[in-house]
């Protein structure tokens, strides 16, 4: 009569329910293990719900953070490679083939030769040497290689979780989407880099990718990087038992904020590299001679400048941040502009390592 209630067998035999429902503890054989289905199986006919153990989750937290450092290695490795002027070295894309760089010397010089039918040889490195064309490729080949492996360490322990029973239900649809966003990360940044291989008869300025999908290419990778490290500290992280108070909710809305200005910030950060904007005004507080440049809006209409006019673009980024004012002291060095970048990385971590302890504040 009514509904079954759930009861859990003790160590000890117990009568089974007589509403025909079976219920069971999966406990460990011994120490160290856990159960790889669940802690608690609720089976009833032919129905069964299974949830993960706590250990089991805490292994997919740990998983989901070492996949959150290997996409800032990504995104570190990325900024070297666009620092160093390497990213349109490889002017081809293949899944499989580029796995393997030439061996010989006639595969060297064949893929120099491609590399020279492309405007940034034509235009920019008319002179170069095939030493210096074997560094920056090989700077971009290891972009490449490092982004593969990423896509790797989402993928297969995904597909082994999935398939052992260590993911929750909303947790599937979290994973599904951290693999489906890395996949897109590699087709992005493919078409980041077909936009600075393409002949403009009209222009003569130095062959760049276009700042939009390079702030794409970031943005998305950043997006990744949070996601990945918000579900793990929400795995890992112990929960809180704390008064909900208006300072409280206060310091949580600081807290949004502030990650929202650092993640705009290293945004921001895309459209100076993609202008090499960072090459102009090297002087700080002022820019030039005065507060507020006169070319700060030169191009119309007006939001172009926004996006497009190097000068507003590095104005909007110093304004943001002053994180960089030594990096564009010194016309950004590369070690000094890498180091600069791994920082707003950091900082960002905090702030969402913050936000995390603050989400879990009892309601």
């Amino acid at each position: 009569m009514g509904s079954p209630c759930l009861r859990l067998l003790a160590p000890r035999a117990a009568p089974r329910a007589q509403c025909g429902c079976s219920y069971s503890v999966r406990r460990p054989l011994r120490s160290g293990q856990y159960s790889t289905i669940s802690d608690v199986t609720v089976q009833s006919g032919r129905a069964a719900v299974s949830l993960p153990s706590r250990a089991a989750e805490r292994v997919v937290g740990r998983w989901l953070l070492v996949c959150s450092g290997a996409v800032a290695g990504a995104v570190i490795l990325g900024g070297v490679t666009r620092l160093t002027e390497s990213g349109l070295s490889m002017v081809d894309w293949h899944l499989i083939k580029e796995m393997k760089p030439p061996t010989s010397q006639e595969e060297w010089e064949a893929e120099f030769h491609r590399y020279q039918q492309f405007p940034e040889f034509k235009i920019l490195n008319h002179d170069m040497t095939l030493a210096e064309f074997k560094f920056i490729w090989y700077m971009e080949y290891s972009h490449r290689m490092w982004g593969r492996l990423v896509g790797l360490a989402y993928i297969l322990p995904a597909a082994y979780f999935w398939r052992k029973g260590w993911l929750r239900r909303g947790m599937k649809g979290r994973v599904l989407g951290l693999c489906g966003l890395v996949c897109f990360q590699g087709l992005l940044g493919w078409y980041m880099v077909k936009s600075g291989l393409e002949e403009k008869p009209d222009s003569h300025d130095i062959p760049r990718v276009s700042q939009y999908r390079l702030a794409a290419h970031l943005g998305s990778a950043l997006v990744l990087y949070c996601a990945s490290l918000w579900t793990s500290l929400s795995l890992l992280l112990p929960r809180h038992r704390l008064p909900e108070t208006r300072q409280l909710l206060r310091l949580r809305r600081f807290a949004h904020g502030a990650a929202g200005l650092v993640f705009l910030t290293a945004l921001s950060g895309a459209f100076v590299a993609g202008l090499d904007a960072g090459l102009v005004y090297n002087s700080f507080p002022k820019m030039g001679d005065s507060w507020i440049p006169e070319d700060l809006l030169a191009f119309s209409p007006v939001l172009r400048n926004v996006f497009e006019n190097p000068t507003m673009v590095q104005f909007d980024h110093r304004v943001l941040v002053a994180l960089g004012i030594s990096t564009l002291l010194t016309y950004v060095p590369t070690p000094l502009a890498a180091t600069h970048q791994a920082g707003s990385l950091a900082l960002l971590s905090g702030a969402l390592w913050l936000l995390s302890e603050l989400r879990r504040v009892a309601k």
